[in-house]
């Protein structure tokens, strides 16, 4: 990805100039360079271009300070690149509620060359695409909207320092128990007069008491609240500080202004005190739970040991397992995490691979097999020749994965952020209603202070922000525990909706591994003649079915034929010249195309596809043209394959499966498992066709795939779930990606996400019904400030605690 940064220059003129970087994709040659810089220089305020086709970077430098990104952008597209888009992600802190979160995005999008800005107030991360811009800028652009800002390196995990996550821990703690005990004597007093004795301490011990709480412990909510103001917005801080501020004021002023004869009156610095004790609590329940969502990131993470034994000049040497490169040989002893991805090339054991994938069962590795860093060496002795080291291991992919998910906002979020964005103003303007109100009917301005700062302190927007992301966080860090790896949360979304699952039948519902079960011949054919020339086709080719034949050509012993003129023919087959003829293997379509036919083999092969085989014909086409033989193949259905079909219809989901296969054959299968509807003899490209035919049909789809020709159709879904086994490709387009090549994953996929937005759902509900229900009662009177404190810190907290309970999700049957 390429990463675009700005500067600031002075131009000899001393006029303030600019100049930006940005990633161009496409070009392949110097007149590709020409044609970019020519593009570029037509856009209006551009002084200077120079075009690095071996960084693939053009430097733009423009006479104004700000600088036409976007100019330059549609400049690029139009002569025919791609301008790479930069990502940034941001450590944000100082946010308190939804309305912080709107703020920053506001920041963020003003920066010149942002596309879009997604800030998530759970894991305190910000995400910043755009043109033309660097991360400079961007920090700049959250300080001047009152917040602290740092930038995330790759490496670093999603859930940030543990260490300072825990420092930040126990000094929430420590201002909890400051405020309780300084508290404490006020509330005694206030039981005291409620219960008809006067223990209450005297004005000037409660003056003492209750200050350092309001102006040392609850200095943050002044400070954030000044920022807030501004910035020309509101939050929860200013909510906050007005309404204790409003309590400890009066409280001072009733002291002060009281006449001795009379006695002290009752003061409201308890109010003032242990309201801000509450939401100092509320936070520390808060930041606990929070970093209870992001336990999954962390167990990730922790499972990469820090070093690695690697053979040096004939001796095992332990290095920093950032030292280690590929194609260093790694030592791995019974008990060890494996430290990097890599195959084995001695040595044999079983591997425990199920923080990663889910599986429960260790892994037996030989040989040439594949093992994964961060899984376990139960047991045997093993050498591991590196593949992949630090972010391009699996491991890290897998985290970058669940951060992105975790960092993300889903389509839900942007309405409560709308909300947000004007919840602040209208409650000041609902206190200032109430106060206006409570002193023009009752004349009793102290009562009339005390109710509206309890509207103030009720109304809190952390619930809305918190709502859907620790949802969301919880979610994808339980799924992630069992193998199934969500992309975004706009995914997550989707997935709930899901009413039709599309399988691609081979490596999904079957093992992906044929082996050849019947060959046909024609008289004047031998078996051996029919694999040396089948052979031959499928010499270079990595489909299934071409494994399958030389695999049995192998084990019959019959060596390949020599080819020519090879050629691959989509969906169909493939041709070439075989010892001087021309030859086919493909489908019953291909032969119709050729003009072959022959009646008996065709019976015998309508008796084959029945049974559930899939039926190659192979076929001379020069100089005769003629069928010589029918190559039958089996595949294994996998075991689970029928508990995914039986769960996804106990969640009301119909299952299709799409297929190449014969009719014959795909229908067998589908007897076999129990899915609703076929659709046989697809052509790879034509799969998302029947993806968007099912769409028409009002079907909310998913398409369940693990090949590079199931890509097209993973994108064309609602939802793409792709096998773990599969390929890159299949994994890149896909929403969902579930580790191990079990399909009662994809049940587990969508039931997590129907539990997660569930979740979502009440979180938002709790977190409205606390302002529906509170504002009006604080309003009408029947909250003090304590109790409606109390209620905003619960809101908070009962918000997250509900987003919690995800963590125990399993799949069904697990």
């Amino acid at each position: 990805m390429a990463y675009a940064a700005a500067r600031e220059t002075v131009a000899p003129q001393e006029q303030a100039a600019s100049e930006i970087d940005i990633g161009i994709g496409g070009m392949t040659c110097a007149s590709c360079v020409g044609r970019v810089e020519k593009a570029i220089r037509k856009v209006e305020g551009v002084t200077d271009v120079s075009v690095n086709l071996a960084t693939e970077k053009a430097r733009i430098t423009f006479v104004d300070p700000r600088p036409d990104t976007q100019g330059v952008v549609d400049a690029i597209i139009r002569a025919g690149y791609e301008p790479a888009a930069a990502e940034f992600d941001l450590r944000v802190g100082g946010m308190t509620c939804a309305s912080c979160v709107g703020r920053v995005e506001k920041a963020l999008r003003r920066v010149s060359g942002v596309s879009n800005a997604a800030v998530n107030l759970a894991t305190e991360r910000a995400h910043v695409t755009g043109h033309g811009i660097d991360a400079p800028a961007l920090v700049a652009a959250v300080e001047r909207a009152g917040f602290q800002a740092s930038p995330v390196t790759q490496d670093q995990a999603a859930t940030g320092a543990p260490d300072e996550a825990q420092a930040r821990s126990h000094r929430e703690l420590r201002h909890v128990l400051i405020g309780a005990a300084l508290s404490v004597p006020l509330v005694i007093g206030m039981v005291g007069d409620l219960a008809g004795y006067n223990v209450m301490p005297p004005g000037w011990v409660q003056f003492l008491l209750a200050t350092p709480v309001q102006f040392w412990l609850g200095w943050r909510f002044y400070k954030a609240a000044y920022k807030a103001v501004r910035a020309g917005t509101g939050n929860m801080d200013l909510l906050v500080a007005i309404g204790t501020t409003a309590a400890w004021g009066l409280s001072v002023y009733m002291m002060l202004t009281a006449p001795i004869e009379h006695g002290m009156p009752h003061l409201y610095f308890e109010g003032s005190a242990v309201l801000i004790t509450f939401v100092l609590l509320g936070k520390w329940l808060e930041t606990r739970a929070k970093g209870q969502t992001a336990a999954a990131i962390r167990a990730l993470m922790d499972l990469r040991p820090d070093t690695a034994r690697v053979r040096r000049n004939g001796t095992e040497v332990e290095v920093p397992v950032d030292q280690v490169k590929p194609g260093d040989v790694v030592v791995v002893r019974p008990g060890e995490r494996i430290p990097v991805d890599g195959r084995v090339v001695e040595g044999a054991g079983s591997v425990d691979e199920s923080m990663l994938t889910g599986e429960p069962l260790p892994v037996e590795k030989t040989a040439d097999a594949n093992v994964t860093g961060g899984s376990m060496n139960v047991d045997g002795l093993l050498a591991v020749e590196t593949t992949a080291v630090g972010s391009e291991t699996m491991l890290s992919k897998i985290v970058r994965m669940v951060e992105g998910a975790q960092a993300s906002k889903a389509p839900i979020q942007r309405t409560v952020d709308r909300v947000s964005a004007v919840f602040v103003p209208i409650v000041l303007v609902i206190a200032a209603i109430t106060f206006a109100a409570w002193w023009s009917v009752s004349g009793d301005a102290e009562a009339a202070i005390i109710t509206a700062v309890s509207v103030l302190v009720i109304a809190c927007p952390c619930a809305l922000g918190l709502a859907t992301p620790t949802s969301i966080m919880v979610g994808t860090g339980a799924a992630a525990r069992h193998g199934i790896l969500i992309k975004d949360a706009e995914a997550l979304e989707r997935a709930h909706a899901v009413t039709a699952v599309a399988f691609d039948k081979t490596g999904t519902l079957t093992e992906g591994k044929p082996r050849v079960t019947d060959i046909v011949l024609t008289d004047g054919f031998t078996a051996a003649e029919a694999l040396r020339v089948a052979g031959a086709l499928q010499q270079g080719s990595e489909h299934p079915l071409a494994h399958a034949v030389r695999v049995r050509a192998k084990q019959d012993g019959v060596p390949p034929g020599g080819l020519a003129n090879f050629k691959a023919l989509a969906g169909r087959g493939v041709s070439g010249v075989v010892e001087g003829r021309q030859m086919q293997l493909g489908t019953k379509r291909l032969m119709a195309e050729t003009g072959l036919d022959d009646t008996a083999l065709a019976a015998r092969a309508s008796e084959l596809e029945t049974s559930g085989r899939t039926v190659s014909w192979l076929a001379e086409v020069a100089p005769e043209k003629r069928v010589l033989a029918l190559i039958a193949f089996g595949d294994t259905i996998k075991e689970a394959a029928r508990d995914a079909v039986r769960a996804l219809h106990d969640q009301g989901i119909e299952a299709v499966m799409v297929t190449g296969d014969s009719k014959g054959a795909a229908e067998a299968v589908a007897r076999d498992l129990g899915i609703d509807r076929v659709f046989a003899e697809v052509l790879p490209g034509d799969k998302a066709d029947v993806v968007a035919t099912l769409k028409r049909e009002g079907k909310v789809v998913a398409m369940v795939g693990d090949g590079i020709n199931d890509a097209p159709a993973l994108a064309a879904a609602d939802i793409g779930i792709a096998m773990g086994t599969g390929t890159d490709v299949a994994m890149a387009t896909a929403g969902i990606t579930l580790m191990r090549g079990d399909p009662v994953l994809v049940g587990g996929a969508v039931d997590v996400s129907r539990r997660t937005y569930a979740k979502i759902r009440q979180g938002l509900f709790w977190a409205f019904i606390y302002n529906l229900v509170g504002i009006p009662l604080a309003a009408l009177g029947f909250l003090s400030p304590v109790l409606a404190g109390a209620a905003m810190a619960l809101s908070s907290v009962s918000v997250v605690l509900n987003a919690l309970t995800l963590r125990g999700w399993k799949p069904r049957g697990t």
